[in-house]
């Protein structure tokens, strides 16, 4: 069970220096962000299954979870549409 957390938390620091490190395409910060937040609803169902609590907070979670996923799509599709590509060089925000 402890390898399984460690291994949960070495996933979630992967995830955060792909964030921080690759900054170039919103792509790939999306997914680097998507990779964090299944390490975190892994986490959250390893603790939630080890104190034998009901799972409706981890459906709550999901829910947001899923929600954040859609908004960062709907913001690359409108920003390729509007620039052409993904870059963050390619746009400003004045």
């Amino acid at each position: 069970m402890m390898n399984m957390s460690l291994m949960i938390i070495i996933t979630f620091i992967l995830g955060n220096m792909i964030f921080v490190s690759k900054h170039k395409h919103l792509l790939i910060v999306l997914l680097s962000l998507e990779f964090m937040v299944l390490s975190i609803f892994f986490l959250l169902l390893m603790y939630l299954m080890m104190i034998s609590y009901n799972m409706y907070m981890l459906m709550v979670s999901l829910v947001f979870f899923v929600c954040e996923g859609a908004l960062g799509v709907s913001i690359l599709v409108s920003m390729i549409r509007t620039h052409g590509n993904d870059y963050f060089q390619s746009f400003s925000l004045i």
